[in-house]
């Protein structure tokens, strides 16, 4: 019986194995610069949290949003509340309202338009009617408003009106404003003309409550 010898596999010439003292200067020094670039690099940057990534979507969204709200309220419109009862029955106290700010741009303010305007002397916003415009001549002789010496007809004016006012002509660039509840009301007849200029809107459209949502004449 004869035993068989397991055949013996021979590496070719170009498959030996060098140990690497013996190996090729090229190869120690490519790996001594590929070691010393390791230990130098940067490591990758990680990506941002998801908080992150959700503020700056927010970021993207809510930001150019304001802006234009901002824009729309202080070139266009803005929204407001009636306080009080100088312009009853027309408005109502807590009755909310759209004014608009752009048609001043276009054509002078009427007679009878509903008004928001600052009132330096009180520091505050006051809803008016325009009554008188500029250059006429206004006069209130028992409670009925003339107009360079014509009575006003004021259909929307709440119960009889009371009191005088003397001969006004009204100054070019001013108007003179009153409230529709006369008896109750703070307007040109304590604090005088108004500037055009310090008109902050035309009531447009009165939105709250929502049974009486309306727009203004």
């Amino acid at each position: 019986m004869r035993t068989q010898i397991p055949h013996q596999r021979t590496l070719p010439p170009d498959a030996r194995i060098i140990p690497p003292a013996y190996q090729p200067q090229r190869y120690t020094a490519a790996l001594e610069k590929l070691s010393e670039s390791e230990m130098h690099s940067t490591p990758p940057k990680k990506n941002g949290s998801l908080a992150g990534a959700i503020f700056a979507e927010l970021l993207g969204t809510i930001v150019p949003a304001l802006i234009i709200a901002m824009a729309i309220h202080l070139f266009l419109a803005e929204a407001t509340r009636v306080e009080g009862y100088s312009m009853e029955p027309t408005l109502f106290g807590q009755q909310r309202l759209i004014i608009e700010k752009v048609s001043y741009k276009f054509h002078t303010p009427e007679r009878n338009d509903i008004i928001v305007i600052k009132v330096p002397q009180y520091n505050e916003h006051f809803i008016k009617r325009i009554i008188g415009l500029p250059g006429e001549t206004l006069e209130i002789r028992e409670g009925v408003v003339y107009i360079n010496g014509k009575p006003l007809s004021e259909p929307y004016v709440n119960g009889v009106p009371r009191g005088n006012y003397p001969p006004l002509t009204i100054p070019d660039g001013y108007i003179f404003v009153m409230g529709d509840n006369r008896n109750n009301s703070v307007d040109s007849r304590s604090f005088g003309p108004i500037p055009i200029e310090n008109i902050v809107g035309h009531a447009w459209l009165r939105y709250w409550p929502p049974n009486e949502i309306e727009l203004m004449p």
